[in-house]
């Protein structure tokens, strides 16, 4: 691990937190007139007091496999992005990648998206089935082929593979959106819960 990465370690610690703000006091301290003239080894020593008696950081080292499988995923779905190449126009690329956005946030939700086998299928078929193999078909017609429209088909195999990423789009905004209202509702259910416990609140859950 670099240097750099061992200071932003320390920087969001918990041992860094409890001095910094223990500091924070000692110059509060010294505004109010109350450190006198050696404020600075007052906030220093401060800052030392909070960083050797805060909790050290808890150790996790253990991955769910709820992890294991979006890791997988989000594997599986970058290599599929740097397998495309020049041969896909750039409308093409723009609309893999802004499908690529969306699955990355679902993604970022692993948890809950394994906690549904459903949604979790339907974005492991995106990512391993469903998009590589229309982007497969595009790559293996020829570029005047795929460009231009034959006979009375209503559009050219290039709108045909944009529409299928369309589509796919739209599905994953649809487990996107099943993700962030299990959120909600767990919101709201909290909000419910510290109601029911504590009376009331200033703070309107019930969105």
């Amino acid at each position: 691990m670099g240097i750099s990465d061992r200071v932003l370690r320390y920087l969001g610690s918990a041992r860094n937190i409890a001095g910094s703000s223990l500091a924070l006091l000692g110059v509060a301290a010294h505004f109010l007139g109350l450190a006198g003239a050696f404020w600075p080894v007052v906030v220093a020593g401060l800052y030392g007091v909070g960083a050797l008696l805060a909790p050290p950081d808890r150790v996790r080292l253990t991955i769910s496999p709820a992890e294991v499988e979006t890791k997988r995923l989000r594997a599986d779905l970058d290599a599929l992005l740097r397998r495309i190449d020049r041969r896909f126009p750039d409308d093409v690329h723009a609309a893999v990648n802004a499908l690529a956005e969306v699955v990355g946030d679902v993604l970022g939700r692993a948890e809950q998206l394994t906690s549904s086998p459903d949604q979790l299928h339907v974005v492991s078929q995106t990512i391993r089935s469903y998009l590589p193999s229309s982007l497969e078909a595009y790559a293996n017609l020829p570029r005047g082929y795929a460009l231009a429209r034959r006979g009375d088909r209503r559009r050219s195999a290039h709108e045909e593979l944009l529409a299928q990423i369309a589509l796919l789009n739209t599905q994953m905004r649809k487990v996107a959106d099943a993700i962030h209202r299990g959120d909600e509702q767990a919101l709201r259910d909290q909000g419910r819960f510290l109601q029911g416990r504590f009376g009331g609140s200033d703070l309107d859950l019930s969105i």
